[in-house]
């Protein structure tokens, strides 16, 4: 078993700050770092910034060109071993000539559960597992759950009074959280695949549910473009089919996804709008149902706002 080194610790970590850079835009892809190290200097570095964009390992040996061969890469997740809408990484990183290959954690996708490593070694490059693995998980929770349980990672958003109240008794109140609070929410939305709420929340709040770009923290908008910022799938719960054409959340172009058990006639709708009926089983809810389907449509990461009930 390898012994992972200081200086090894170090280029995995700088490997996985740049995986992060892909959060808000590389879904349902993961967010990939990796770094190529020769003579101990840094001679490529990328990460994978949209899905059927280059992946991390290809953007680093394009920087470091003929430097690669006889280089150590460290991933933030084993190389893909798959031709999907690229080329697998670990027959790049063979064809470059590394020499050793450093992985965070084995990636649970089906395509490549340990044969990205297994062409690795066929092919003579010493390679290893598990350098700063927690970390790597926490960074693709969501694409992780979704590779293990066919699910999404879910998160939800709740905003309660010191009291444990979420509006006044009048439902009157706007707002109960302040700036920095609202932020996060932005940022929250901005990571996520999909955004869940239900058809009461429209009604009563008609929120558009959308990522606002002048609402999300300045680091965020000095690293990103407006338009890199991906606006996640608007998904929302109704099996009455109450809402409407004229709701907020037909006023932005990004898709909105209407749920119920119930075939439903959308054509007053825009385009961007799909109608979702949910085929449930035996002891099944809706919402386990649902899961599922957001599993079968590559949502990684679901982030519910909804009311009280």
């Amino acid at each position: 078993m390898m012994q992972f080194t200081p200086q090894d610790h170090e280029f995995m970590q700088l490997a996985l700050d740049l995986a992060a850079k892909g959060q808000f835009t590389a879904t349902p892809n993961p967010s990939v770092g990796c770094v190529l190290v020769k003579d101990r200097k840094i001679v490529g570095q990328g990460f994978h910034f949209r899905a059927g964009e280059p992946h991390a390992e290809v953007m680093a040996l394009a920087e470091a060109g003929e430097n690669a061969k006889g280089a150590t890469a460290y991933v933030s997740l084993e190389p893909c071993a798959h031709f999907g809408r690229t080329p697998p990484c670990a027959q790049a990183l063979v064809n470059a000539g590394v020499k050793k290959v450093i992985a965070a954690m084995q990636d649970p996708n089906p395509q490549v559960a340990g044969k990205g490593l297994r062409i690795l070694n066929e092919a003579g490059i010493e390679s290893a597992v598990g350098l700063l693995q927690q970390k790597a998980e926490a960074l693709n929770k969501g694409f992780l759950k979704r590779m293990r349980t066919g699910t999404p990672f879910v998160q939800l958003k709740m905003a309660i009074t010191i009291d444990g109240k979420t509006a006044t008794s009048t439902g009157e109140s706007k707002w109960i959280t302040g700036e920095v609070s609202r932020s996060d929410v932005q940022k929250e939305r901005a990571k996520a695949s999909a955004v869940l709420s239900a058809s009461g929340t429209v009604l009563v709040d008609d929120p558009a549910l959308n990522v606002r770009w002048e609402q999300l923290p300045t680091d965020i908008q000095a690293e990103y473009a407006k338009e890199d910022v991906r606006q996640p799938v608007r998904i929302i719960m109704d099996s009455q089919h109450r809402v409407r054409p004229y709701h907020k959340l037909f006023q932005t172009p990004s898709p909105v996804w209407l749920v119920s058990s119930k075939p439903r006639d959308i054509s007053l709708f825009p385009d961007f709008c799909e109608a979702i009926e949910l085929q449930i089983a035996p002891n099944q809810t809706q919402l386990q149902a649902l899961m599922l389907v957001l599993g079968e449509r590559q949502i990684n990461t679901l982030w519910v706002e909804a009311g009280a009930t």
